[in-house]
């Protein structure tokens, strides 16, 4: 008989070391400085956007001043941000955001003689050939192994997401995953958590001499967070960039990015260390709300397990009457 073990609410704060959480239907709460918010303007560039893109950037009415789009100049720098995260849209709560923006710290890019591009491929299509894994962060799921690209770093948290395959586990037949959103297009230093539960099997009751308990470790996702302007763990202004996201999905064998309602106000300037990341929905729903709105482990428990008995009481009560809701409550 198997007997799943599981938390409510995970909390964590510096220095960033992102713990595992357990809990496949519960509340997590992160406590870490977060990233760098892209407003929901646009800067107007030569290239039109597709509309019929799901992550699209989208400008308010108010937004432009009748100017000719060749009428902006804009630099290297910014068209590479523009191009890397037009295709997100960051949703903001509060009204109030900054105008001022701040471009991340690359990293050099290296010249592999094995990487081979897969941005592009039909997913879940299998390679002829055999990758090195020394050359990948190897990522173990319930259901597969997720392979991405690792460019040689001392702190080994680089990713380069041109290139990525999944296989079931413990296996070498390589295939392409799913990718729903646009990746990146240079490298980024991410941490990476997980999101799953233990499960605990029990000795049978006619094998006494049996090992009594055997517990496993089952990942369902796992959060890649990119770090804020690509910072190193060991800088002093080191933050995570809650805005980006990517969630590896064990049942589907896909990749994506998390879509974040912000509710801090101060935009981008404001003062991320004292922002909180919620999720919720069994890894599904990301919010960063104000350090100052958390609440008590032991209240966000109480408040689910309330909603839980509700529920249930409204099944066995609708068994007893003749119209669906009750008021007792």
């Amino acid at each position: 008989m198997s007997l799943p073990i599981t938390t409510t609410t995970c909390l964590f704060s510096p220095p960033y070391k992102l713990p595992t959480f357990t809990t496949p239907h519960s509340s997590l709460l992160f406590h870490s400085p977060p990233p760098l918010l892209l407003l929901k303007r646009t800067i107007p560039t030569p290239t039109p956007l597709r509309r019929n893109n799901p992550f699209l950037t989208r400008a308010d009415d108010g937004d432009g001043d009748g100017a000719d789009p060749d009428d902006y100049d804009m630099d290297e720098d910014e068209l590479e941000e523009v191009d890397n995260k037009k295709d997100f849209d960051i949703e903001y709560h509060s009204e109030s955001t900054s105008l001022s923006a701040t471009a991340d710290e690359d990293i050099d890019m290296v010249q592999s003689k094995t990487f081979v591009s897969t941005q592009g491929w039909d997913s879940e299509m299998v390679v002829d050939y055999r990758i090195n894994e020394d050359e990948f962060h190897k990522i173990s799921l319930l259901h597969c192994d997720f392979f991405i690209r690792k460019p040689p770093d001392p702190d080994n948290d680089v990713y380069d997401f041109r290139e990525m395959y999944v296989t079931p586990p413990d296996t070498d037949v390589y295939a392409i995953p799913k990718v729903l959103a646009p990746m990146p297009q240079k490298y980024i230093r991410c941490a990476m958590s997980d999101y799953g539960c233990y499960n605990v099997t029990e000795p049978p009751i006619d094998a006494p001499r049996d090992p009594l308990y055997k517990t496993e470790r089952e990942i369902f996702k796992v959060f890649l967070t990119k770090h804020y302007r690509n910072r190193r763990l060991d800088d002093p202004e080191f933050v995570l960039d809650f805005e980006e996201i990517y969630v590896i999905d064990s049942q589907t064998k896909s990749i994506t990015r998390a879509k974040v309602l912000v509710t801090v106000p101060g935009g981008r300037n404001r003062d991320r260390k004292s922002d909180l990341l919620v999720i919720r929905d069994k890894g599904s729903s990301f919010k960063i709300i104000p350090l100052s709105e958390r609440d008590n482990p032991s209240t966000v428990i109480e408040r689910q397990e309330w909603d839980k008995t509700r529920e249930d009481m409204e099944k066995h009560l609708s068994k007893l009457r003749d119209f669906s809701v009750s008021n007792w409550f």
